[in-house]
């Protein structure tokens, strides 16, 4: 039986009203709250962690369960603490504050509650109902898959090492790894060991990367010399292996509209011998006519929901709002736009995000097509999430050269 201890259960509820009361993203309310209880232990941090992400991902269907409405009092968290334990087959130990739940018979209170998955997956009523009218019968198990936890995964820099011979260098290193067939430069690790004090992190040796989001940057069909423009390129994973695909040869211009993510970008690209790449703030429209028909290849990997990552980024789905994915559909269309005009004639441009909702995917494209039509459109890809990765879209649009 798992034991539990005071000090770690109240840190959960206390990360849960922050996380809930002051609208604070769970990952970084879990880091505050371990940097301000420095003695626990790495397994009361792990417990800490682990269970508040697991809370907020069903916290929808735990208050189902717990037949009440979600809000913040302290001693109603606590008996939703206690809900959740029963759920994953644990016993409640004999605490006054666990009296009221801990005979509760979890099967019969789960054949009572709703049968919808905006209860039994727990997303907001306005989520659910846009991802039914958009995905259909495909929802269901992306409801299903997005609630599960994602494993750390790292992309090889073959720049600089091999799938193999990084899988042995990790094991001399104490980290336990294995290959994932589909993704060629991918290693799953087991568990969540610290990478960054590890003397292959600090040769450049890989860069973690979750798969899905590998299958990007090989999309855009680079090649050695090409001139690439990779113009959302935020702290630079997509531009890191798209050097890697170039082999180091050609230019890749890495564009942001944040200062301090090229500046991360630029640490990368040292420590991962990456010297085709060079980066450059967007400063409004003149960035753009700098390189006007200059890119022989264009990511634009824009700014979305994010609700292919809810794995990752538990409490997008609470966060979210129907308003900020208008908002973002707008600038992706912008982006789009304006953006597209740095692709030579007969050059390719891929579009990506890390959303599953059409609106910001295939109706995009669609939009962007019907405007532009010296453009069209080459093959679209969807990789739903799974074991491995996370939801990704994306389409390869060539320019016409007449």
């Amino acid at each position: 039986m798992i034991k539990l201890h005071p000090p770690t259960v109240a840190g959960v509820i206390e990360a849960l009203e922050l996380s809930f009361g002051k609208q604070l993203y769970a990952d970084r309310v879990v880091e505050k709250l371990l940097k301000q209880n420095k003695k626990w232990g790495s397994r009361d941090r792990a417990f800490v962690a682990e269970h508040t992400y697991e809370m907020v991902r069903h916290w929808r269907k735990l208050w189902a369960i717990l037949g009440k409405e979600p809000q913040l009092k302290r001693k109603d968290l606590e008996k939703l603490f206690g809900i959740y334990w029963l759920l994953r087959g644990n016993t409640l130990p004999d605490w006054p504050k666990f009296d009221e739940v801990r005979e509760v018979d979890i099967a019969a209170r789960l054949a009572e509650i709703p049968q919808t998955i905006a209860i039994l997956e727990s997303y907001p009523d306005w989520f659910d109902q846009r991802a039914r009218e958009e995905l259909g019968d495909a929802w269901p198990p992306i409801a299903a898959a997005l609630n599960t936890s994602a494993q750390v995964v790292l992309r090889v820099n073959t720049l600089k090492s091999s799938t193999s011979d990084l899988h042995r260098i990790l094991a001399e290193e104490g980290v336990e790894a294995e290959e994932i067939s589909d993704f060629p430069d991918a290693l799953r690790l087991a568990g969540r060991p610290k990478l960054t004090n590890l003397e292959s992190f600090k040769n450049g040796y890989f860069e973690v990367h979750d798969a899905g989001s590998q299958t990007i940057a090989p999309f855009l069909q680079a090649q050695p010399g090409d001139f690439v423009i990779d113009a959302c390129a935020g702290a630079g994973g997509k531009a890191l292996h798209l050097a890697a695909q170039m082999q180091n040869q050609g230019i890749i211009i890495a564009m942001d509209v944040e200062p301090f993510k090229l500046s991360e970008l630029d640490k990368r690209a040292a420590r991962n011998g990456a010297t085709c790449i060079t980066t450059s703030l967007i400063k409004g429209n003149q960035s753009i006519k700098t390189y006007s028909e200059k890119a022989d290849r264009l990511l634009l990997d824009v700014p979305c929901s994010g609700s292919g990552v809810i794995r990752r980024d538990v409490d997008t789905k609470w966060k979210l709002q129907p308003e900020h994915l208008e908002r973002n559909i707008g600038i992706q269309r912008d982006i789009l736009q304006r953006y597209s005009q740095m692709l030579k004639p007969g050059g390719t441009l891929v579009y990506a995000t890390c959303s599953i909702f059409r609106s910001e995917n295939e109706d995009q494209v669609a939009w962007f097509l019907a405007n532009n039509p010296e453009f069209k459109l080459e093959a679209e890809k969807r990789l739903n999430p799974g074991k491995d990765n996370d939801g990704f879209y994306m389409a390869r649009l060539k320019k016409k050269t007449d």
